[in-house]
């Protein structure tokens, strides 16, 4: 009996968080304007639309240099983070590292008022490059996590026996444990990527005029006759989220399949 109420708990949850996700393409294919049921029929048209709109071409290209950026920073950093807290021993270690940590825990509405003050004081204008700068912060805690669990699993003593072979800390660092953690690498940049791509509040204060995507987005909701075209965009944002984790679980599991171990694994 109680296994049941779970299983009926749980379904009632997940339909209550997925629904409005169920419900956006069903909009985004609706010939009305007006987002409510009955629907008044098939058109494609809110897609082609989005091929005419300028300003979302820029917000477009905006997240996209932000976001490969964000994840190409935020990874090489957690890979210096995870592989040192998970191989060396040096003063204040559990302090620093709860300290890199921290963004984990803080509301974003904190980091990016922080961020905003101290940006101003110092005189720096407000554009793409402090936006990633806010993002690196916000989604490096990500990659350690996922990459500590990925330099957490590989055998030292293969680092060992490449030492006991002639090679140097660099080319086995290169040679043995980069490809080993491969998976958990590319796991980390796919969900940098995909955190930067749809994080709205740092962007929101630190773009300035150079607007990104979810603030796009945002600001189109002024406009009753855009949100048939932004529920047509959203539509293509989960498609492309969606794919994303799938890769990257996909990368995960043959990780996991080649070395035996859980190398880097978030779902």
């Amino acid at each position: 009996m109680t296994g049941g109420w779970f299983r009926a708990y749980a379904f009632a949850y997940l339909l209550f968080l997925y629904a409005p996700i169920i419900l956006l393409p069903l909009f985004a294919f609706n010939d009305g304007v007006v987002i409510a049921f009955p629907l008044s029929g098939f058109t494609t048209e809110w897609f082609a639309a989005m091929l005419d709109d300028p300003p979302l071409h820029d917000a477009v290209r905006n997240s996209l240099i932000i976001a490969v950026s964000v994840a190409i920073l935020s990874t090489t950093l957690g890979v210096f983070a995870a592989r040192a807290s998970t191989r060396f021993l040096f003063p204040f270690k559990a302090p620093l590292m709860g300290l890199i940590m921290l963004p984990l825990v803080l509301p974003e509405i904190i980091i990016a008022v922080s961020l905003l003050v101290v940006l101003l004081g110092l005189g720096v204008n407000l554009n793409i490059l402090t936006v990633i700068l806010g993002h690196v912060l916000v989604c490096t805690p990500f990659t350690i996590a996922i990459l500590t669990s990925a330099f957490q699993s590989l055998d030292r003593s293969l680092e060992e026996a490449a030492y006991d072979l002639g090679e140097t800390p660099f080319s086995t660092f290169r040679l043995i444990i980069l490809p080993l953690v491969m998976p958990g690498i590319i796991s980390s940049f796919l969900i940098s990527f995909t955190i930067s791509l749809d994080e709205f509040i740092i962007a929101f204060f630190l773009a300035g005029t150079q607007a990104t995507l979810p603030v796009y987005i945002f600001s189109q909701f002024r406009f009753p006759q855009a949100v048939p075209v932004i529920m047509a965009l959203g539509t293509i944002l989960v498609c492309l989220s969606i794919l994303l984790l799938a890769i990257a679980e996909l990368v995960r599991r043959r990780g996991v399949a080649r070395t035996g171990t859980n190398a880097g694994g978030f779902l």
